[in-house]
């Protein structure tokens, strides 16, 4: 099964930025669609943004134009460039794939405040 470790996360002040890692393991990573999740205290997991395995990507309305997610085959990596940081994007942020390709990992806290 497919093991995911995500990196990155921190404290960050309004409009600063981040970018978030993800490593899984495995040969087959670059057929996966791969997408990055959040987590706020007391809401429900959302899915943010997510790319093919061709390379398109796709956004929820409110991280649009901040936000860019990438991915490294080579790598078995995904990228989560956060820019124009809000405190709402405070949460545990998650990767995983579409559909789910293996547990879900510790994830990485990002807190953005001032």
């Amino acid at each position: 099964q497919v093991q995911l470790v995500e990196s990155g996360g921190g404290l960050v002040q309004p409009g600063g930025s981040l970018r978030l890692s993800c490593a899984a393991s495995g040969s087959t990573f670059r057929i996966y669609t791969m997408g990055w999740y959040r987590q706020a205290p007391g809401k429900q997991r959302e899915l943010v943004a997510h790319i093919t395995g061709g390379g398109r990507t796709n956004y929820v309305d409110s991280v649009k134009g901040r936000f860019s997610i990438s991915r490294d085959n080579g790598k078995n990596t995904v990228y989560l460039q956060m820019n124009s940081l809000k405190p709402e994007d405070t949460a545990v942020y998650y990767c995983n794939g579409i559909p789910r390709i293996g547990e879900w990992g510790q994830g990485t806290q990002v807190t953005v405040s001032s």
